[in-house]
C-alpha cells in the first residue's frame, strides 16, 4: 500500500507539530506544516490529504485553501477547527469538520477516516467529525 502524504495547514506550532507527530506515528508522511495560503499551495502537489486550519497567520484563508486543495489539486481535504460554524453547509469536494479542540483517539480517528476516503475504503468517522453533504464532493 503506498504510503500517503499528508499536509498540516495549521498556525499555531504547537498543534501543528502535534498533529505531524501523530501522521508520522500512524506510519503515513507529514509533507509540512503551512501557516498561510502561499505555503500551503507551494506543497498541494505533494499531498494526498490535508488537515486544514481556517484562521491562519494570513487571516481566515482556511476555507479558500480547502476549496483550491480540493478542487484544483484533488487533495483529500479535512476541516479541524474552532470554529466550524464559519464553514456552514460545508466545502464543495471537502470531506468534513472536525470540532477543536480534539484528542489524541479524535485525531488518529479523523486522519485514519480522511486516508480511508481517499482510498475509496470503508471507514467510520470520529463522532465529531460533521460530514458535509456527499452531494458536494
Amino acid at each position: 500500500m503506498m504510503t500517503r502524504k499528508i499536509l498540516v495547514v495549521e498556525d499555531e506550532i504547537f498543534v501543528a507539530t502535534e498533529i505531524e507527530y501523530v501522521i508520522e506515528e500512524m506510519g503515513f508522511t507529514a509533507i509540512g506544516i503551512a501557516a498561510d495560503e502561499r505555503t500551503a499551495l507551494s506543497l498541494a502537489t505533494q499531498a494526498d490529504v490535508a488537515l486544514v486550519d481556517l484562521n491562519l497567520q494570513d487571516g481566515p484563508t482556511g476555507m479558500r485553501i480547502g476549496h483550491i486543495l480540493a478542487q484544483t489539486h484533488g487533495v483529500t481535504v479535512l476541516f479541524m477547527t474552532a470554529n466550524p460554524s464559519q464553514l456552514g453547509e460545508g466545502v464543495p469536494g471537502t470531506v468534513g469538520v472536525l470540532p477543536k479542540p480534539v484528542t489524541d483517539p479524535e485525531l488518529r480517528a479523523a486522519v485514519a477516516y480522511a486516508v480511508a476516503r481517499r482510498d475509496a475504503a470503508e471507514a467510520t468517522p470520529p463522532a465529531r467529525l460533521k460530514l458535509f453533504d456527499l452531494a458536494l464532493s
